[in-house]
């Protein structure tokens, strides 16, 4: 693929990431929330001085972002209004009419992301097979873009019930206001997410429209900086999936944005996976705002067709914005290294979900941060370097830490800086190993047979600590962890999911019906991907959700090429039975059995992946130096070595505790744990053998 860039934007840092010949550059710089890229132009600087190029040499970036997500989160978007089916205007207000938090009397439901008054209705309606009850006229669409005209709306999502099956109505609103509204962005949910449910349908169309205008004018700067820059080379951005879209198909959907950088850390962790011919792996990502935890199993990130932003209360379920697109399964949570600690009313420690960001960041940053946060804590506890942090870009100020974690924390709980600092980083810790815990519950797995792959600038030095909670034998820490979503950009394959909703019993059931649907869905999905590549071969994976009748939600069942092409009743039930058996134990005897949602990803295959062996442990490592490194299984500060990780060795051993430090981030060795540098450069972390 010659000279690629990958560019991960956090809310912390902007990571940068510079492979060419089998050699790989990285940096890290503060984000720059003004103009995020400024921090992509100077990180790219950096890079292409380290290989010795010139930026005009680079032959494809590949960007993922988490500028959609803060948007939604920080409700800062684009002026938008919402034209929906008369009589349906409050649906993202009404939301399911669920209570995610039953027993709480004061319970107060989140704020959709439109008023009431920037909701505007028409009279029309199809019912649920995609038949016109009341047909929709012209003069009607006409009324409505003039109020919207006059009330100044930049950006319009239209969502009519059940227009994933009939979408004739929304294509005649988006003609018109086209026609008298030129100037204004439009987002159509039969494009944005075809699929039932119109609570999860309209807010996810809503959301396309509220960060559209910002997206595309965000690429757009993008695009002519890199161009003054002489990149002429074409940029692509990380979609949710685990895929890789065109800029255009991204400014078009930017809610497929939305976890682009999780994403990749995830297709980063499961490249890992595949070449230790792992099975059952935890990812876990923690950078300078958040934490990601996701579950990979034979190699492949688990997926969902729903997830939530910008969770509420206490990051429950159902508390967030439901967004109704492919995405890659992961529960995250407010626990980076910027993450805030304070003392509620309860007088106990909290962290997050509050963060420093890069601006002004922690305490101990020296940019005006009075707040602690989990980087001062880790900064007293011996886990950093303040000379060495961000490859010696920051200098770390200990003074700082101190005084914020002694002001905020220790001064109302009688505790001394250092003592503050080890209740910062348990309450922290154990925040992530239970958002684990209930990851793994509700997917019905035991975290006991898992192995972790920790990366993110923040997680090595915190994953020991997790492995010790969560009963984690193994961890592995890959080369360049620090860089992790941005180095996964550049193994992601191109590709696009494409899904509608077409309500079929098996009873009634209709193979050539299907036959032509899951064509029009391959067409679709291959489009997209032509747009990245028009040449390579495209794989199309085959998923539908099927349910028995009456039942809420649809389990996915893949589909072969062959189970696709040839559709068969009596397969489709088979299929449907194993898999709902092995989620749920036994099948259910003399129900019917329906599917809801049919779905074709269109792909581009897989780079090979070469096998590593295992190295045969060899002597310990030399000293660079040493550090006091505070243990919290054992409560007490203890003597550490500190090695360099560029001087390991294959098969050389660090026995715990110590602390393995390279450019961007720091390797915590626990005293529980020993460390074995691998043939690939991964430092894999494993439970002491008892003499």
């Amino acid at each position: 693929m010659g000279t690629r860039l990958g560019v991960d934007i956090g809310g912390t840092f902007t990571d940068v990431v510079l492979e060419r010949d089998g050699t790989r550059h990285s940096t890290k710089v503060l984000t720059t929330y003004a103009a995020p890229e400024d921090a992509i132009v100077e990180g790219m600087r950096r890079v292409c001085g380290a290989a010795g190029i010139a930026p005009a040499e680079i032959d494809q970036i590949i960007h993922g972002t988490t500028l959609a997500t803060n948007a939604l989160i920080e409700r800062r978007g684009a002026k938008t209004a919402l034209i929906t089916t008369e009589g349906f205007r409050d649906v993202i207000e009404m939301r399911t009419e669920s209570r995610f938090e039953q027993y709480d009397l004061n319970l107060a439901l989140p704020e959709p992301l439109l008023p009431r008054q920037a909701r505007f209705t028409v009279p029309e309606r199809v019912d649920a097979t995609g038949a016109v009850l009341v047909p929709l006229e012209r003069a009607a669409v006409e009324a409505v873009a003039d109020r919207i005209a006059a009330a100044g709306y930049d950006s319009v999502a239209v969502g009519l019930l059940h227009s994933y099956l009939a979408p004739a109505h929304e294509r005649l609103i988006r003609d018109v206001l086209a026609e008298r509204l030129p100037e204004v962005s439009v987002s159509i949910s039969s494009e944005v997410s075809p699929q039932m449910r119109e609570y999860e349908r309209f807010n996810t169309t809503v959301a396309n429209a509220y960060i559209k205008p910002l997206m595309a004018s965000y690429l757009g700067r993008l695009e002519a900086r890199l161009a003054a820059e002489g990149v002429g080379c074409r940029i692509f951005l990380m979609h949710s999936g685990g895929g890789i879209l065109s800029i255009k198909d991204a400014s078009d959907f930017p809610v497929r944005l939305v976890e682009s950088g999780p994403a990749g850390g995830a297709v980063f962790a499961a490249h890992i996976a595949a070449r230790y011919g792992l099975d059952r792996v935890l990812s876990f990502d923690m950078g300078g705002t958040t934490a990601k935890i996701c579950l990979i199993k034979d190699g492949t990130p688990k997926t969902s067709r729903v997830f939530e932003v910008a969770r509420s209360y206490r990051f429950k379920k159902g508390s967030g914005m439901p967004i109704s697109i492919p995405v890659i399964d992961m529960v995250e949570i407010g626990a980076g290294g910027g993450s805030l600690a304070h003392v509620d009313a309860l007088r106990q420690i909290r962290v997050g979900p509050e963060s420093a960001g890069s601006e002004p960041g922690p305490a101990c940053y020296g940019r005006g941060g009075a707040r602690p946060a989990v980087t001062d804590a880790d900064l007293m506890l011996g886990k950093l370097d303040p000379a060495a942090f961000a490859g010696g870009s920051i200098t770390l100020d200990p003074g700082a830490a101190s005084s914020a974690l002694s002001d905020v924390i220790g001064a109302g709980l009688g505790m001394d800086a250092e003592e503050a600092a080890h209740g910062v980083a348990e309450v922290v810790d154990e925040n992530m190993a239970n958002a684990a815990r209930v990851h793994a519950v509700e997917n019905g797995e035991d975290l006991s047979g898992y192995t972790m792959i920790a990366f993110g600038g923040a997680a090595p030095l915190h994953a020991g600590r997790l492995c010790e909670k969560l009963g984690i034998a193994r961890c592995l820490v890959p080369p360049g962890a620090g860089v992790g979503s941005a180095i996964g950009f550049l193994r992601a394959p191109f590709s696009f999911e494409a899904n509608r909703s077409v309500y079929m019993r098996l009873g009634d059931f209709d193979a050539d019906a299907i036959r032509v649907l899951l064509e029009e869905l391959r067409a679709e999905a291959t489009g997209f991907v032509r747009e990245c590549d028009a040449e390579a071969e495209i794989l199309a994976e085959v998923r539908v959700y099927m349910r028995y009748v009456g039942q809420g939600w649809e389990i996915p069942i893949p589909l072969t090429a062959a189970e696709a092409a040839a559709p068969d009743a009596a397969t489709f039930q088979a299929r449907f039975e194993e898999e709902y058996t092995r989620l749920f134990g036994r099948p259910v005897a003399g129900l019917d059995v329906e599917i809801t949602v049919w779905s074709v990803n269109a792909t581009t295959p897989p780079a090979p992946i070469a096998p590593v062996q295992p190295a045969a442990p060899g002597p310990d490592a030399p000293r660079s130096g040493d550090r006091t490194l505070f243990d919290p299984a054992l409560g007490a500060f203890q003597d550490a070595a500190v090695v360099a990780r560029d001087a390991l060795t294959e098969g050389a051993r660090v026995p715990g505790p110590a602390a393995i430090v390279e450019a961007e981030t720091t390797i915590i060795v626990p005293a529980s744990r020993a460390a074995l540098r691998q043939p690939d450069g991964c430092i894999d972390l494993t439970v002491k053998e008892t003499p």
